[in-house]
């Protein structure tokens, strides 16, 4: 059985989401609550996956809380916003997934096995957003100045988010604290000028860091 705990601050919204993820006979919803009580239930059940609605605000800090654990679950973040600057936010957080609330109800059991699974998960809406950043950066004429130097372990890094492994994949893989995967993302979004972790991506290749 997959464990899931859904955090929503909107009471009907956690009844919907709970609803139609215990029609499935492999899944297992074992906590709705809102924001405030997210960490320590987390903490308390070791979900595999959790369902999400998170302010940009809440986004960082529940991320963290969520990464302390034994066992951190992979998150998904449904939300009604599709904001670029929001969807950035969520992943450079460490989300594993982004859908909008609009989506129909049918998709969210399959995202909550493919994220226990250890995939990465984007809705169409998501995807669309994002590329359209992409997009204005084409546009834009390529800078003349040469990439900015790497050491040998951000570029490790960058090979593997390049990848969409998250950051808690990322840890795994190079034997690492999660924080210090954070840190290193957050110094590759600042050094690279990204916006978010797939527009760092974007960058490398476009400048030939990978």
């Amino acid at each position: 059985m997959i464990r899931v705990v859904v955090v929503d601050n909107e009471p009907l919204l956690r009844a919907g989401l709970t609803h139609v993820l215990q029609a499935e006979d492999d899944l297992v919803v074992t906590s709705a609550v809102p924001v405030t009580q997210a960490v320590a239930t987390v903490r308390a059940q070791e979900p595999r996956v959790v369902l999400l609605d998170a302010c940009t605000t809440d986004a960082g800090p529940l991320a963290d809380g969520f990464a302390a654990v034994a066992a951190p679950p992979a998150v998904c973040v449904v939300s009604r916003s599709m904001d670029q600057a929001h969807i950035a936010t969520a992943l450079a957080a460490g989300a594993s997934a982004y859908l909008p609330k609009s989506a129909p109800p049918t998709t969210l059991a399959p995202v909550v096995r493919l994220l226990a699974d250890g995939f990465t998960v984007m809705s169409g809406d998501a995807v669309h957003v994002l590329r359209g950043r992409f997009a204005d950066d084409r546009r834009l004429p390529l800078a003349h100045t040469p990439p900015p130097a790497l050491t040998p372990r951000e570029r490790e890094v960058l090979d593997l988010l390049a990848r969409g492994l998250t950051n808690r994949e990322i840890a795994v893989r190079l034997h690492l604290a999660h924080g210090t995967i954070k840190d290193h993302v957050a110094a590759l979004l600042s050094r690279l000028g990204a916006t978010n972790r797939a527009h760092a991506a974007h960058i490398a290749h476009r400048t030939g860091l990978l």
